[in-house]
């Protein structure tokens, strides 16, 4: 029995690195991917955790399994294709520490698998089933996905998504936020940025963009929205919670932590366990994740970076 599998992309992220020596620009290439990152935070938290995605039978490919064993992530959905390279991602910051992605991803083994490849007797010995907006920028993968989720829906399995938006990745904005609907729509639980929120229901107000958000299906909404933290909203209640003071030196899969700490503490509850949760259980729930986003963000890298729970318990009582 699985608490938690997800599918989509797996990756290397190339961050950039200077060497103070000579000052010239390399790239540190670490594994990556939303729906990957989500799994190692919670697998790291204790969770029994599965991952469902293609990547290239080659040198990162290899990696790319090694690690998700390492994080004790079964691997057996993951596919090693030797007709398709493993999608690379190189992530670059502005100034002020935003960060950009470029993606090698056209013809690459994540956007190509197909729903005969998935291994679905996973997803009956799950939980919660967990899914990204770029599995539907392009088919196979879409439709694969797709698929997977409607077999979840049946099992009566919990649904959770995150749009995770790329523009890049996308034909044009308008595709974006219908796929980000769609996917909205088959949700149970349902992560999405500020500005997420605001492209898809063109509200920025927290309690009234994630009330549009909640009338598109989903039971529970988590908001997250950098340094100004995050909030949760359920018909019962809302609440926005302030994130922690740390230094932060990279920001790749701070989002991912916090939802994958999020997921956590939904272990071996139901959807509407979940719903009916006391404002003080969503105030232990969202600080806890907090803790976790803020901590990825002091060490360069997503799954490199994740912080183990004794280092989210210190903080959590640092700042108590």
């Amino acid at each position: 029995m699985f608490d938690i599998v997800s599918a989509g992309e797996l990756l290397i992220d190339f961050a950039p690195s200077i060497n103070k020596a000579d000052k010239e620009l390399t790239f540190i290439g670490n594994p990556g991917g939303a729906p990957a990152n989500v799994l190692a935070m919670a697998s790291k938290l204790g969770l029994k955790t599965a991952f469902i995605g293609k990547v290239g039978d080659d040198v990162f490919g290899k990696k790319l399994k090694k690690t998700l064993e390492e994080q004790n992530i079964n691997s057996s959905g993951l596919i090693l294709s030797k007709e398709f390279p493993t999608t690379l991602a190189f992530v670059s910051y502005s100034p002020s520490g935003d960060r950009s992605f470029s993606f090698y991803r056209k013809n690459c083994a994540d956007i190509m698998l197909k729903k005969e490849e998935i291994n679905l007797s996973l997803i009956d010995e799950c939980s919660i089933f967990h899914f990204g907006s770029l599995s539907f920028t392009d088919e196979p993968c879409r439709s694969a996905v797709l698929n997977t989720i409607d077999y979840a829906i049946k099992k009566g399995i919990i649904i959770s998504f995150d749009p995770n938006y790329r523009p890049l990745l996308w034909p044009s904005e308008k595709t974006a936020v219908e796929q980000i609907k769609a996917g909205c729509r088959l949700a149970n639980i349902l992560k999405i940025s500020d500005y997420e929120m605001e492209l898809v229901t063109g509200i920025a107000d927290f309690e009234q963009g994630s009330a549009k958000l909640l009338s598109y299906g989903p039971e529970v909404i988590i908001v997250t929205a950098g340094e100004k933290g995050a909030f949760y909203k359920t018909a019962k209640s809302s609440g926005l919670f302030e994130t922690y003071k740390v230094k932060t030196i990279d920001t790749t899969g701070a989002g991912d932590a916090f939802f994958g700490a999020i997921l956590s503490q939904f272990k071996g509850k139901t959807i509407n366990q979940i719903k009916d949760f006391s404002e003080a259980e969503w105030k232990r729930i969202m600080n806890f994740a907090n803790a976790a986003g803020s901590l990825t963000t002091t060490r360069q890298g997503a799954i490199p970076a994740l912080p183990s729970l004794n280092e989210i318990e210190n903080l959590l009582k640092q700042n108590q």
